[in-house]
């Protein structure tokens, strides 16, 4: 039996939502990076407060700016990887049941973190970092919208399946 709201499936709605997800994801993304791209200076430390600067930062590489030292050859690499995950995410996303709404949102968070940091590979080059955060003199890696998004969207995959999948399987055995 289908869950409906008025003559909307469940399903149809969550997939929107999802949709929704990512599309403001990337937008937020985009929006922050083209501010910081315009307001800082490469390179150049802004503090926000302790803990915490703007820094304006060109990643030719991926995570933790892993092979950025290469010779380009990494942009078309990480690209693919990057088209091939979301793909992979995508299809994921419009199989998933109505029930499993956490997991469309986390999967929604990683796909349109994805998107955001393919949209900089494929036009620029390389990604636009912006958010430095730091204690005393050690600090993260510079990171942007898209990373965070990534990030907590891994983290609500990694809860969901650890402690709501099995309640979600034990439903669909009890409905079967």
């Amino acid at each position: 039996m289908t869950e409906t709201t008025g003559r909307i499936p469940q399903r149809l709605i969550n997939v929107l939502t999802w949709f929704g997800i990512t599309a403001l994801v990337v937008i937020l993304d985009w929006w922050t990076k083209q501010w910081a791209s315009g307001a800082l200076e490469l390179y150049r430390p802004e503090p926000v407060f302790a803990g915490l600067n703007m820094t304006l930062a060109h990643n030719f590489g991926a995570a933790f700016s892993f092979l950025h030292d290469q010779s380009g050859w990494q942009r078309w690499l990480l690209s693919g990887l990057a088209i091939v995950v979301s793909i992979f995410i995508l299809v994921w996303m419009l199989r998933l049941p109505a029930t499993d709404k956490l997991t469309g949102v986390s999967l929604a968070l990683v796909l349109g973190g994805a998107i955001g940091n393919l949209i900089d590979r494929l036009q620029l080059g390389y990604v636009v970092d912006f958010i430095d955060v730091y204690y005393q003199e050690s600090h993260w890696p510079a990171f942007n919208i898209a990373d965070s998004a990534i990030t907590v969207g891994v983290v609500l995959l990694i809860i969901d399946s650890l402690f709501f999948a099995s309640s979600r399987t034990a439903d669909q055995s009890a409905n079967d």
